[in-house]
């Protein structure tokens, strides 16, 4: 049980990942660290959710063992006050329950055992009544990392009703790619719910420049941020506030976009992807 915590074999099952893993979480964990150390003392409430939690933990292909977003989350030099996380497999979750066993914060964490796109009118409801009861809003962050296109606009949409929310997005640049000629001949495809609309219908068939393609797509992603009321999410270079996360053939599998409407937020994000995992100053 002492293992559960840590980024070893414990026993239990681990979600299988690229050895890119790892800098996505670092991205993570360094955030969250900024974001609490910074603002523990100013919010009595803020909560982390991580909507795709998996079983907590990961193992690469080299069989190195990391800890995955909820257990970093957990583990941060000043935790959150509460914690929901919400994973649809079974197996993954009751895995996930296990290890969180071992935390000393087990009664703060609520686990959903249900679709992300479902679950999330839960947890903003949970949220904004505590907000309620204490008379004062709370501070979150969202993580939302799904393995394709499971997470759906409505649920981006969602969770911008709850006035503080700040969102790390994976933006799956190759899961697009590969999908786009097929969803543009189809009446109904997961690309409409991902991006809450058909609009992108028209930027594809319009545009014949697969790269060009691609930037009017995450432009279009952005600009909905920004209705949304985030700031700073459009900028005119991609790489002071993007991290692409590649393969180890340097293929761009996603980005990480980051959405706050606060510049602070921003502000602390450009700070954290100025170096990647490896303490080197990052390269796009």
């Amino acid at each position: 049980m002492q293992n559960y915590l840590e980024p070893v074999e414990d026993g239990l099952p681990m979600r299988a990942s690229g050895p890119w893993v790892a800098e996505k979480l670092d991205y993570l964990q360094r955030y969250i660290e900024i974001f609490e150390t910074s603002m523990r003392k100013k919010w009595h409430k803020r909560h982390f959710i991580d909507l795709f939690a998996g079983p907590g933990k990961c193992r690469t292909e080299s069989s190195r063992v990391l800890l995955g977003s909820p257990l970093l989350a957990l583990m941060t030099s000043y935790p959150f006050t509460d914690y929901f996380f919400v994973e649809l497999d079974h197996t993954s979750i009751e895995t996930l329950r296990t290890r969180c066993s071992a935390s000393p914060l087990q009664n703060q964490i609520r686990f959903i055992e249900q679709d992300s796109n479902q679950a999330v009118h839960k947890i903003i409801a949970e949220i904004q009544s505590s907000d309620r009861g204490l008379g004062s809003a709370s501070l979150n962050l969202a993580f939302l990392d799904p393995e394709g296109l499971e997470l759906e606009w409505d649920t981006i949409a969602a969770l911008a009703q709850v006035a503080k929310m700040d969102l790390i997005i994976h933006y799956p640049v190759m899961g697009l790619k590969r999908m786009l000629e097929v969803a543009a001949k189809r009446d109904d495809h997961a690309i409409d719910l991902f991006f809450g609309d058909k609009a992108w219908r028209l930027l594809y068939r319009h545009t014949q420049n697969v790269s060009v393609v691609d930037q009017e797509l995450l432009l279009h992603y952005k600009q909905k941020l920004e209705n949304l009321g985030y700031v700073e999410v459009i900028q005119d270079d991609v790489t002071l506030t993007e991290p692409a996360i590649k393969n180890t053939k340097q293929g761009l599998l996603y980005r990480l976009l980051f959405a706050s409407k606060n510049p602070l937020g921003d502000k602390f994000w450009k700070q954290v992807i100025q170096r990647n995992v490896h303490g080197q100053r990052r390269l796009f």
